[in-house]
């Protein structure tokens, strides 16, 4: 048996004291009185250096292969879900581990470490999975997620279009209710793992007046890859994060069953934006990862490099990017750890969430780019690690809400909250 498989069986029993047979959603773990503890315990030790060995042993070594080719990772993806990295936050009732968004966390830093691209391949599919878990009924929950756990597949989140990206409520796709169906067209875009995901959350404006509130505009839908009128576009060629699959899916007159929406009509637009509270957390946990390896990188070649007769590291303007590259990993792993805490003890955590992603998406740009001078010419050159680093940080900046969104969202809440205050 493969060593990492004998972890995960012998840590599983472990895990599953944890989770209880309620849904994610509906499971908060109890609030710690003694105070605050910035130590793991065993179980999550365990499976942080599951993790950290995977990346070592299956990542690090392809990593700038799949980064040439853009070839979608499956050999790790299957290799990820056989010892048990992924779909760990399932409920145990669809025959998963029902594990908390920090454990979800600690495993995406660690994955992220070894190349982010094939860490967004893999956690693409718990953003596409996260709104089956907090608003799926048992039955969608069982047939969707359970799916996940019998076969090494994945699933994609299906909301941003050509002309709605941040404005998510200018999205145009829209779904008629005809009888028992709904009939979904319009076209989505920058959909990660669209082309290879065995199903989708989309959301779908319902009701067409243009006065109608977002919140009540728009209804969610769970959507199968293989059903008639689903297109799946060219794979785009990105900067970065090249061996994550990124589409355009096109949706003509698919047929949705009235069994695959989710809560019910007009609840889409809460539920997307309910994911984002659960799934910014571990994209910050990911940023984080980067910018570990970037300072790891960059402090083993500026030991290993030599200008006038001594390390670079013993010239203090290297040493203090050092420094503060270190204090930007600290602080942005901090961030994470904090809304990640939050949202699993049944704590509101849009701020905390938004500000994890946030700081940790500027950690990890600038942690990459000043690795790369530190590198010198050799950080420009793609025998060395750093130059991937820097072209797969920016999409952090982008992604999942861009750092302008995230400060809207931070800055209103701020005022809201003053406001309630007076």
């Amino acid at each position: 048996m493969n060593p990492l498989a004998q972890i995960v069986r012998a840590t599983r029993p472990i895990y599953r004291k944890l989770s209880t047979s309620a849904p994610v959603a509906a499971a908060a773990k109890p609030i710690p009185t003694t105070g605050l503890c910035f130590e793991l315990d065993d179980e999550q030790k365990a499976l942080q250096d599951l993790a950290r060995k995977f990346t070592r042993e299956e990542i690090i070594p392809v990593a700038a292969q799949y980064d040439k080719s853009g070839e979608y990772p499956w050999p790790i993806v299957k290799k990820a879900w056989e010892v048990g990295l992924m779909n760990g936050h399932i409920p145990e009732h669809c025959g998963g581990l029902n594990m908390g968004v920090f454990e979800g966390c600690l495993v995406a830093e660690e994955l992220a470490y070894g190349c982010t691209g094939i860490m967004t391949a893999m956690e693409a599919s718990g953003l596409g999975q996260t709104p089956v878990i907090i608003a799926g009924n048992k039955e969608q929950q069982k047939k969707y997620l359970g799916r996940l756990i019998d076969e090494p597949i994945v699933a994609a989140y299906c909301v941003t279009e050509p002309g709605a990206g941040s404005d998510v409520a200018g999205a145009k796709t829209k779904a008629e209710k005809k009888g028992d169906e709904w009939i979904l067209n319009g076209q989505k875009m920058w959909i990660t793992n669209g082309g290879v995901a065995n199903w989708y959350f989309v959301l779908a404006r319902t009701n067409p007046d243009p006065k109608c509130p977002a919140s009540k505009a728009f209804t969610g839908f769970i959507v199968e890859r293989e059903w008639p009128g689903v297109i799946p576009g060219r794979k785009e060629q990105n900067m970065g994060q090249r061996a994550s699959d990124t589409r355009g899916i096109t949706f003509e007159d698919v047929r949705i069953p009235k069994e695959n929406v989710l809560i019910g009509e007009g609840a889409g637009f809460k539920i997307a934006m309910g994911a984002f509270d659960k799934t910014r957390p571990p994209v910050a946990s990911g940023a984080t990862g980067l910018a570990q390896r970037a300072l790891d990188e960059a402090t083993k070649y500026s030991l290993e490099r030599k200008t006038f007769g001594v390390p670079i590291a013993k010239h203090q303007a290297v040493a203090f990017m050092l420094a503060d590259m270190a204090t930007g990993v600290e602080t942005a792993r901090l961030a994470w750890m904090r809304a990640a805490w939050l949202v699993d003890h049944g704590k509101k955590n849009t701020v905390a969430a938004s500000v994890a992603k946030l700081h940790a998406s500027e950690v990890a740009n600038k942690a990459a780019t000043d690795a790369v001078q530190i590198f010198g010419g050799n950080g420009f050159n793609t025998a060395y690690p750093v130059e991937k680093l820097m072209r797969d940080a920016k999409i952090y900046q982008i992604y999942e809400g861009t750092s302008q969104i995230q400060r809207l969202i931070i800055s209103r809440e701020i005022l809201t909250a003053a406001k309630e205050s007076n």
